[in-house]
């Protein structure tokens, strides 16, 4: 059927898979840090106090203390090609881009800064895309992570007038993909340590031990992901939380408190993994690989390493194809 002159171009049909990650500053300045951290920290899903409690103290105290001393430790872990976890979330998703057939197109956002979920996904619908993959990176299930993603991505579709079908992707911590993906990239990272660790750390993000109370399931996964872990690897696997913020009581043991104890109890080797991670980030590559080692030898352990995450390596994208393959499944055929 010939199309009126006038009639909008129309592009054809596509398939879209967005990967999402938490988010970064768009540099390691003071300003970039205040812009950034003012959006995280304004989310209801990350901080749950009433706004009327929490703007004041957020607007008064913190955005007017903490982005200096950020800022600084972003810029130790700075990259030529940007943040770490924007520029490894870029390559993943380039490493993807041919992965699921003519058709398909694969792209990333921040759920805070940039690029962000609302513009992507605009993009992604201008290019034809009528159904789209939302897929945060996260392997255990969080609001505070996993939800406010996929919120980011429903109001998004709320300002649209012909919306794209949309899915999301599930947790994965206990996929057996998942974990076969850790054993490997632990065993690998500690074939090529020029010391035999006598404890192996996994530390995941901190949450607020009262989220474990309303019923989020994110300890029960991380503990999940521990153990099977361990299972796989056929050793002790330590688990502990990191990242505490303010006062509340978080969930533990705290991974600062466990690296600085051990050394006492008689263990001066460890190795330390993120496994709630997907890519490295300032929480992996300052705060445990920078921080966690000046704690554990300042406390008197003789040798520390930190193993990466799986990140862009092609063990960790052979497991996203798959994962994301599977949730695919109806709207195409994978190669």
């Amino acid at each position: 059927m010939m199309l009126p002159a006038d009639h909008p171009i129309i592009p054809r049909p596509k398939i879209g898979v967005l990967l999402t990650n938490l988010g970064t500053p768009d540099g390691p300045d003071t300003k970039s840090v205040k812009r950034y951290l003012g959006e995280f920290l304004s989310d209801r899903r990350v901080v749950e106090i009433p706004a009327i409690a929490w703007q004041p103290i957020l607007r008064g105290i913190i955005l007017n203390t903490r982005p200096k001393k950020s800022a600084h430790a972003y810029g130790l872990v700075w990259r030529e090609d940007g943040s770490p976890l924007a520029a490894i979330t870029r390559l993943q998703a380039a490493a993807l881009k041919d992965a699921f057939g003519p058709g398909v197109l694969v792209d990333w956002a921040m759920r805070y800064g940039n690029p962000s979920i609302s513009e992507r996904l605009a993009a992604m619908k201008d290019a034809g895309c009528e159904r789209i993959l939302v897929a945060p990176l996260y392997p255990q299930y969080c609001a505070a992570t996993t939800a406010t993603a996929n919120d980011k991505a429903f109001a998004s579709l709320a300002g649209m007038r012909w919306q794209p079908a949309l899915r999301t992707l599930p947790p994965y911590h206990d996929d057996a993909g998942y974990i076969a993906a850790l054993k490997a990239s632990v065993e690998d990272g500690l074939a090529a340590l020029d010391f035999t660790p006598e404890a192996i750390i996994a530390s995941f993000h901190g949450m607020p031990k009262r989220t474990l109370q309303l019923g989020d399931p994110y300890h029960c996964h991380c503990q999940k992901t521990a153990r099977l872990l361990s299972e796989a690897l056929g050793r002790e696997v330590i688990i502990a939380f990191q990242s505490r913020f303010g006062p509340a009581k978080w969930l533990g043991p705290a991974t600062d408190e466990t690296l600085e104890a051990l050394p006492g109890r008689g263990v001066k080797k460890v190795a330390i993994l993120a496994p709630g991670f997907s890519a490295d980030c300032l929480e992996t590559l300052e705060e445990l690989s920078i921080r966690g080692r000046e704690s554990f030898i300042g406390a008197g352990g003789t040798d520390f390493a930190y193993l990466p995450c799986l990140n862009d390596s092609a063990r960790g994208i052979e497991m996203l194809r798959t994962l994301l393959a599977r949730e695919l499944e109806g709207w195409t055929t994978t190669p």
